[in-house]
């Protein structure tokens, strides 16, 4: 730990911290549901047992609810560190559940191969650095993969996307570079889609495996968002992609047959609308429709559109305000859809296609009733120093009014995007009488490319100036009490958190920054090489740009922090290496500042345990409000 001391706990005070939060924050969360190919099982993630495990049980008939199995598949690959979920997805014929598995929440990830009876288990290239999930073939005799190496191994930060055959795991390179990924396979499969690119600069590529050939499917553009799937007949290559355009739509081309060399049409607007992102898209198994979610300044919308024809229809109501997953059924006549709300948890409802009207119906878990002690936040629009038009989320105390102690907070990425999502630490502050305002600064996702780049590289310094921005709507109209007025964030929102502090230290009176880059220097040479190589178009060249990097990091400004700050962190981070929080509470300690420095010895750079979240969010609670609430006294 370098000598930085830092927060610990007994189990006797977490379970206090916990038994002061209401129970409802930390309900189960159900996600990423899929059926298996022939409909009669089901896999989900879940954190029921305490942390994102992997789950198979079968296909609930009618209206029933889905039986929840006694224990969780076994996705560990070490016996003592605990791995987390984070990816499905079936193998075509049914007879394993690919997983992509994070050992300690970290970026390391794994790939496994599991039997839904939990009796069979693979790891797919063990030993490498780190593994990530692609697509199956068809047959599903072999499926996508992409592997990274480590500095110490040579890695220099392109990932190498391959086919492995699961039988005896020979593999097909199909290229490398930066966030590497295997779209797709065509039903026959003779074709691929190769996604690369640094984040902004995305490319896809249709890749022939039998001759070789490839073909630029975003010929003369760089995307932010890029996806690539077949049709059924392998015939026709539907594209989600924001190229050649500011919002991402969904295209499609056709492909040649064998006598024409595969060659690829130019393609043409499936869905597309010119002020919303198109979010997420799932094809009907028969091939003749799509579901589409879209992004509404930050709620989701969802409709099906008709592939022959282009024509939509909207879909009915879904609980939640955020559509987080999409599923057709295996026989095409139901959505299996996860969302979750403000109010309500993240779950799975289905939602029946060929009844008109039909209400979503509990799939995971038995009831997605909205929590009655939690409020819902008013989208507010305002504007940046320069002019440009920013919203942000305002969550209020029910019944309260006039100028109120307020934790700013913001987002990662920075291309996320603040939606009105399950938050339990919002929702603890306005229980604790602090409300919270979450913007989405410039650099933001789901408002168009423009937006999303227009932080980037030395863009970076004015978009710095959008949290001063928000915090004088907040003041000018009455709604906050400029003397009480926190800023928080997390990963890149924890950099900008620092960084605010340091600029303008006037406006605050509290921080909180989880797991954020205190020097964008030291991130670059300390974070995990395909990390680093993919992040050069958003933040800049660690070598080229290195003045402006280092006038960028908030390290080199800590003097000038003058609010008491929390940093949390977790020791599996190697996002955001532990380093840069160690590198800011040194700073801050050697001159006497008020810090406090929490660290979560099993956790990487998010949070994932529930007994985690718990502490994180009653020791954040505590924190904040002690500073905004209370007299300074009690929290020196």
């Amino acid at each position: 730990m370098n000598g930085v001391n830092v927060d610990t706990f007994t189990d006797r005070r977490r379970a206090q911290l916990a038994g002061e939060l209401d129970e409802h924050l930390f309900t189960p969360a159900y996600r990423s549901a899929l059926p298996s190919p022939d409909g009669t099982l089901l896999a989900w993630v879940s954190d029921r047992d305490g942390r994102p495990r992997a789950y198979v049980g079968p296909m609930p008939a009618g209206e029933a609810s889905v039986v929840q199995p006694a224990a969780p598949l076994d996705t560990e690959v070490d016996p003592v560190v605990a791995c987390d979920v984070k990816a499905l997805s079936w193998c075509p014929d049914g007879s394993f559940v690919a997983c992509e598995v994070a050992p300690g929440g970290g970026e390391r990830t794994r790939v496994l191969l599991l039997s839904p009876d939990g009796a069979e288990r693979r790891e797919i290239a063990a030993g490498s650095s780190a593994v990530t999930l692609g697509a199956w073939s068809p047959t599903g005799r072999q499926l996508g993969v992409t592997i990274y190496s480590d500095r110490a191994a040579g890695g220099d930060g392109s990932g190498t996307a391959c086919l492995v055959d699961v039988r005896d795991g020979s593999s097909i390179v199909l290229g490398s570079g930066p966030a590497a990924v295997v779209c797709a396979v065509s039903r026959d499969g003779r074709r691929a889609v190769l996604r690369t690119g640094r984040r902004g600069a995305r490319t896809l590529e249709l890749i022939d495996l039998w001759t070789g050939r490839r073909t630029d499917l975003l010929p003369g553009h760089d995307a932010t968002v890029a996806d690539g799937r077949f049709g059924v007949t392998g015939a026709v290559l539907y594209l989600h992609t924001d190229a050649g355009r500011d919002r991402p739509g969904l295209l499609a081309c056709s492909i040649g047959d064998d006598a024409s060399g595969g060659e690829v049409s130019l393609a043409w607007e499936v869905a597309c609308r010119g002020h919303d992102d198109l979010d997420q898209v799932a094809l009907d198994p028969a091939g003749a429709r799509a579901a589409l979610v879209w992004n509404v300044d930050g709620r989701s919308e969802l409709e099906l559109v008709d592939l022959r024809t282009g024509l939509t229809d909207p879909v009915p109501d879904h609980p939640g305000d955020v559509v987080t997953g999409l599923a057709f059924t295996r026989d095409g006549q139901a959505l299996l859809v996860g969302s979750e709300g403000p109010a309500v948890p993240p779950h799975v409802a289905r939602i029946a296609l060929d009844v008109p009207l039909a209400e979503p119906t509990p799939l995971l878990p038995d009831t997605f009733e909205p929590l009655e002690p939690l409020v819902d936040p008013t989208l507010h629009e305002f504007r940046a120093e320069d002019g440009l038009t920013l919203t942000g989320w305002l969550f209020r105390p029910r019944g309260g009014f006039g100028a109120a102690p307020t934790l700013v907070w913001l987002h990662g990425g920075p291309e996320a995007q603040e939606r009105p999502i399950f938050q339990p630490l919002f929702q603890a502050l306005v229980a604790a009488g602090v409300q919270v305002f979450a913007p989405n600064v410039r650099g933001s996702a789901g408002f168009g490319r423009v937006f999303s780049q227009a932080d980037d590289l030395d863009r970076r310094f004015v978009a710095i100036t959008d949290v001063r921005a928000a915090v004088g709507f907040l003041t000018s109209s009455g709604l906050a009490d400029p003397d009480r007025i926190g800023v928080s964030g997390r990963s890149y929102g924890g950099y900008l958190t620092l960084v605010a502090l340091a600029w303008f230290p006037e406006l605050f009176a509290v921080g909180v920054d989880v797991c954020g880059m205190s020097d964008l220097q030291t991130f670059y040479s300390d974070t995990e090489p395909w990390i680093a190589a993919a992040a050069t178009t958003k933040y800049g060249d660690p070598e080229r740009d290195s003045e402006m990097l280092r006038a960028l990091s908030p390290i080199h400004s800590a003097d000038r922090i003058s609010a008491p700050l929390m940093v949390v962190h977790g020791a599996y981070d190697t996002n955001v290496p532990l380093g840069e929080a160690e590198r800011i509470v040194e700073a801050l300690r050697a001159r006497g500042a008020s810090t406090r420095f929490l660290l979560f010895d099993d956790e990487g750079h998010e949070t994932h345990a529930v007994a985690n979240r718990a502490e994180f969010t009653a020791e954040v609670v505590r924190w904040v409000t002690g500073h905004l609430t209370e007299p300074a006294s009690q929290t020196a």
